[in-house]
């Protein structure tokens, strides 16, 4: 497909380029049965000039015939770990446990977690998914102390560096525990909110829990802060965290928005106790994400002669049929977390489709990986093709979702501001001089 050349000045058209109805504003077409539309998309200034349905193949000299090929929006990534990517090498999950994940993680972080060395993994985490076609992450930063102090510097200088290439958001990640000392917690928000980023825990089912939950929103609501849990990530049916954070949202009444992560016990959990949970957390205006390759990685891991019984995902089409906004993403890559991944969000949402059965029908599925974390991000020019918005899309060899979703499509063409980027993935040698273990 590399034969097809897209100008990288001036005015052109994709005739025949197949759009998909969820990710497109103000298409006028004929839609197949999995929601495509067959249209002309053309481009002017580094900008969508018009969108129209397609009346056969290329009409002037500035057209170029993509003969059904998928055209995407550039892909939005709301949950990620970009300090803790690729350390796999390094420090490997023994058993492939959450619990040894933790000490792993926790150890490596300790030793070798300098300001130069969460920098390079960063940004080579980040080449790789620019290369790949994504236009926004969210991040997690470990905020452990004394991590908080080096950590969160050098992302706002990763920021500032990937600025027009990728939109970067960040937010604190630790223990709810953490949120007992007021005084350090209260600095931390601090921080965060100097730094435009934003605040968020990882939930147990600790008795104070709802105390603690309490302090996280109030502080949210005083340096006006959006919020981003790590919730539940356990077959534990007594992992209730989901219920507790939208109570909690709820009793305080907060504006901001409202991202959880992982939710993997209420898949486990009665159903009168999943609908009161889901009526909670629509009440409360929550959006969830789901992060499939790692839970499925992590979720029901025994023993080397134990098969895994259950998939480790959240009940996403049930939140879904009450209006919750959700969304997939990456999470860990190459880490104790997940030993696999490359920022890739193609390969989520193929994952996602076989998993959790984003198909039969496709309906509006394709959001969950663009326009719906790029509205939980606050993202106005993202997520989805529309009329004068930036020409950022990816353009791909397949022409249905079962040719798209069964091979990489390691050729494709990513467009940024109407131009193709000429992006590379980076070779894992560069991070050999990273990987001495200890």
């Amino acid at each position: 497909m590399r034969s097809l050349v897209i100008p990288s000045t001036g005015r052109y058209t994709l005739s025949r380029a197949r759009l998909h109805a969820s990710l497109t504003t103000g298409v006028h077409a004929m839609l197949d049965a999995d929601g495509f539309a067959l249209v002309d998309l053309s481009v002017a200034d580094g900008k969508i000039a018009s969108i129209k349905a397609s009346v056969g193949g290329p009409r002037s000299d500035e057209a170029f015939d993509l003969a059904g090929r998928i055209v995407l929006p550039c892909f939005v990534d709301c949950h990620t770990h970009l300090d803790k990517g690729h350390i796999w090498p390094r420090s490997p999950n023994p058993d492939g446990t959450f619990a040894s994940a933790l000490d792993t993680a926790g150890l490596d972080r300790v030793i070798r977690w300098s300001a130069e060395d969460v920098a390079q993994r960063m940004d080579f985490a980040l080449r790789c998914a620019y290369a790949h076609g994504t236009k926004a992450i969210r991040t997690h930063l470990d905020c452990v102390s004394p991590q908080e102090t080096i950590s969160w510097p050098v992302f706002e200088a990763m920021r500032d560096r990937w600025r027009d290439r990728i939109e970067l958001q960040a937010a604190c990640l630790l223990g709810i525990e953490g949120v007992r000392d007021r005084d350090w917690f209260t600095g931390l928000a601090k921080r965060v909110a100097n730094a435009g980023g934003i605040l968020g825990v990882v939930t147990y089912m600790v008795p104070d829990l709802d105390e603690l939950l309490d302090t996280v929103v109030h502080l949210a609501t005083s340096y006006g802060l959006d919020l981003d849990f790590h919730a539940d990530e356990t077959d534990d049916v007594q992992a209730v965290s989901l219920s507790r954070i939208a109570q909690a949202v709820i009793r305080n009444r907060f504006e901001g928005r409202v991202l959880v992560g992982h939710c993997c016990s209420l898949a486990k959990q009665p159903d009168a106790v999943v609908h009161d949970t889901l009526d909670e957390v629509a009440k409360a205006g929550l959006a969830v994400v789901s992060l499939p390759m790692c839970n499925l990685y992590l979720q029901d891991r025994r023993d080397d002669s134990t098969t895994p019984r259950w998939r480790g995902v959240t009940l996403l089409h049930e939140m879904k049929a009450r209006g919750i906004p959700v969304a997939v993403a990456s999470d860990n890559t190459r880490d104790p977390f997940h030993a696999y991944g490359d920022l890739d969000m193609l390969e989520v949402y193929r994952m996602a489709t076989r998993i959790v059965h984003f198909d039969h029908p496709v309906a509006d599925w394709p959001m969950a990986m663009a326009a719906t974390p790029a509205q939980i991000m606050r993202l106005d020019d993202a997520g989805s093709l529309k009329v004068g918005a930036s020409a950022d899309f990816v353009v791909f060899r397949g022409r249905s979702w079962t040719e798209l979703l069964s091979r990489p499509e390691s050729d494709r063409i990513v467009v940024r501001r109407g131009q193709p980027i000429a992006a590379d993935l980076p070779d894992y040698t560069e991070l050999d001089d990273l990987m001495e273990r200890n």
